[in-house]
């Protein structure tokens, strides 16, 4: 480095900054005033400098240790003209030399000092002290939270394998669990876990399998361990642990994650809808009303939603909302084969058959493999008489969904009506060896065999279902119809038992508490029947609803009204069935009315020969 001493009169006058010699720069040289040659030595500064040639070493300035203010009093500053003195100021203000911020301690601190590393002390001013104090703080807390991390594993080679591998196993997994085989599935999900554990979709996949195999406290835990893994940010781990919480009772439980899940993400719909539906269990139909409305409000319009709504006008006997409603879920998707369905469902109730099987062949068309399309279409065409539909369409829907054990309950059940109970065993067998933990089929078979006599084997079979959940909708149906066959040999007291247990499990229910209250008139208990009765009216549920909210509602999603109230206004639709189909009839894929060709549809849409229905059930039986 080179240091410049000036010999040069003190009244020499010398430009700050000279420009630089290259014309693109925008730089200049700094050229520092100089000083007389007497003055003391002084310590050096690294003063920047501007050259052509950057290899060139930055200058050193001496700097003086008097301020610019003693320099104006001393004598020999005198003749030092105004120019050199700000110049002096502004390199003194310009050269400033800090030092830098470091971390230190706050238990080094005593007073306004502090301690660095090298045993430095510096001043610190109370604000400093204070920040150090709170990080000091937060860092304490810090360690004491229960925060999950997750363990993270690469591959052989030390990177993390790429993402698409995550797809695929899913996929794959995906397919594994639809073929019943959960060890494989579990085991790919279990690696999906490891290698990527901040995605939530194995999460969901691997709770869902384990819930089909009816290990909850497993599913629990790998929710709660998904839910920590994503910092509670994924809405899809909340709902699905919501929903398993609801399906084992834990109402409070499943309301926490219902609103979690909303809180994390208000516009997962499938959170806002299972949430109303838990309320609706409840009774509480105005709260499941608001809910949906909110799934409206902030998710658009969603079939689900609407059909939820639909239904909910149904139960309180307002058919021409709830045909409204129903209407504009097929129109946010015309595919939507359960909303073609509880329409349905609504014209059968009105008795209203030809709209109804309109309505059932839009949600074949909508679906062609729904399962539940072919099953409900088929029980309809049995009750209204017509058993040749109702087989072929059960059979169709076995033959589309081979290891489903409710068409195969229906279709014994139809076959014991108009057939043989011999062909109906045959038929309760196969559909128990598909699902052997579905109870209906093993009620459904226990009061086949009541009504046949056998009592023997129907107590066994009643004792198959409950030893699968003894704590089931199902299973409160078991035990009130094995009450009723004690009642009727004569078991008095054991049909009591059983129509107290299974009031235990569901105390709303109308057949029970009737069925026991006959007994007890059978009995000549009287005063006992009448006890009964008036349980059941002080213990059941009221479900008070207001129709004063639907105008409210439908101002929201839709605002002409006065094409809302035309349409309420017309005539219903069983006086007029051809204004049931709904929907839009453009989009409709499937023609209504007697164009409807079943043969033809099955030969086309499900390559499938309608008049080898019998051979194809027959390939379809498992192979024990």
């Amino acid at each position: 480095m080179n240091i410049f001493f000036s010999s040069a009169p003190s009244n020499s006058k010398f430009p700050l900054f000279t420009p630089s010699q290259n014309p693109n720069s925008s730089k200049g040289h700094f050229v520092p005033p100089l000083k007389p040659p007497c003055s003391p030595p002084s310590h050096l500064i690294l003063l920047p400098t501007h050259s052509h040639n950057s290899s060139s070493p930055p200058t050193l300035q001496e700097k003086t240790q008097t301020f610019p203010s003693q320099a104006d009093g001393a004598d020999e500053d005198e003749d030092e003209d105004e120019e050199i003195i700000n110049a002096k100021k502004s390199l003194e203000e310009l050269l400033v030399v800090r030092r830098p911020a470091m971390e230190i301690p706050v238990e080094e601190a005593e007073g306004n000092k502090i301690s660095d590393s090298d045993g430095n002390v510096s001043q610190v001013t109370g604000k400093q002290l204070k920040e150090l104090a709170v990080s000091k703080g937060l860092s304490k807390f810090a360690k004491k939270m229960p925060i999950f991390e997750p363990e993270r594993v690469m591959s052989s080679s030390g990177e993390k394998p790429l993402l698409v591998n995550l797809d695929l196993a899913l996929y794959k997994a995906k397919i594994l669990t639809r073929r019943y085989r959960y060890e494989e599935a579990e085991e790919i999900l279990r690696k999906c876990i490891s290698y990527w554990p901040e995605d939530g979709r194995s999460y969901v996949a691997l709770g869902k399998a384990l819930s089909k195999q009816l290990k909850t406290n497993e599913a629990r835990a790998v929710y709660e361990k998904g839910c920590q893994a994503t910092q509670g940010e994924n809405s899809y781990i909340w709902q699905c642990w919501a929903v398993l919480e609801s399906k084992m009772g834990n109402t409070r439980k499943a309301r926490e994650l219902f609103d979690a899940a909303t809180v994390a993400d208000k516009r997962h719909v499938a959170a806002w809808h299972g949430w109303a539906v838990l309320e609706m269990k409840q009774g509480n139909i105005r709260k499941a009303r608001n809910l949906l409305s909110k799934g409206l409000k902030f998710c658009g319009a969603n079939e689900y939603v609407y059909q939820t709504l639909a239904l909910l006008e149904v139960r309180a006997k307002r058919y021409e909302q709830a045909r409204y409603l129903f209407k504009q879920a097929t129109r946010c998707n015309w595919k939507s084969c359960a909303s073609w369905l509880a329409w349905a469902q609504l014209e059968v109730q009105l008795e209203n058959n030809l709209a109804a099987r309109r309505l059932f062949q839009k949600a074949v068309g909508a679906s062609p493999k729904n399962r539940f399309a072919w099953h409900v279409w088929g029980v309809f065409e049995a009750n209204v008489g017509s058993v040749e539909l109702a087989r072929k369409l059960l059979k169709v829907g076995h033959a589309v969904n081979p290891r489903d054990p409710v068409l195969l309950q229906s279709l014994a059940l139809l076959e014991y009506r108009y057939s043989t109970a011999n062909l109906a065993r045959v038929i309760f067998r196969r559909a128990s060896q598909l699902d052997p933990k579905h109870q209906p089929v093993w009620i459904a078979w226990g009061w086949m065999e009541w009504k046949e006599g056998n009592l023997g084997t129907a107590r066994k079979l009643y004792q198959k279902a409950l030893s699968i959940d003894s704590t089931s909708e199902s299973a409160a149906r078991c035990l009130q119809a094995w009450g009723v066959l004690e009642q009727r040999v004569g078991n008095v007291s054991a049909a009591r038992r059983l129509f107290r247990s299974s009031l235990n499990i569901n105390s709303q229910s109308y057949v029970t508490w009737m069925t026991w209250a006959s007994l007890e008139e059978d009995q000549g208990n009287s005063i006992r029947a009448e006890e009964i009765r008036n349980l059941y009216f002080q213990q059941r549920t009221e479900i008070v609803d207001d129709e004063s909210w639907m105008t409210g509602f439908l101002d929201i999603i839709d605002p002409a009204i006065d094409s809302i109230m035309k349409l309420f206004s017309k005539e219903k639709v069983k006086d007029s069935p051809a204004g049931a189909g709904g929907g839009d009839e453009q989009s409709a894929p499937v023609s209504t009315g007697s164009e409807f060709n079943l043969d033809e549809f099955i030969r086309d849409r499900l390559m499938l020969d309608p008049s080898k229905l019998e051979l194809q059930m027959g390939n379809s039986a498992p192979n024990l």
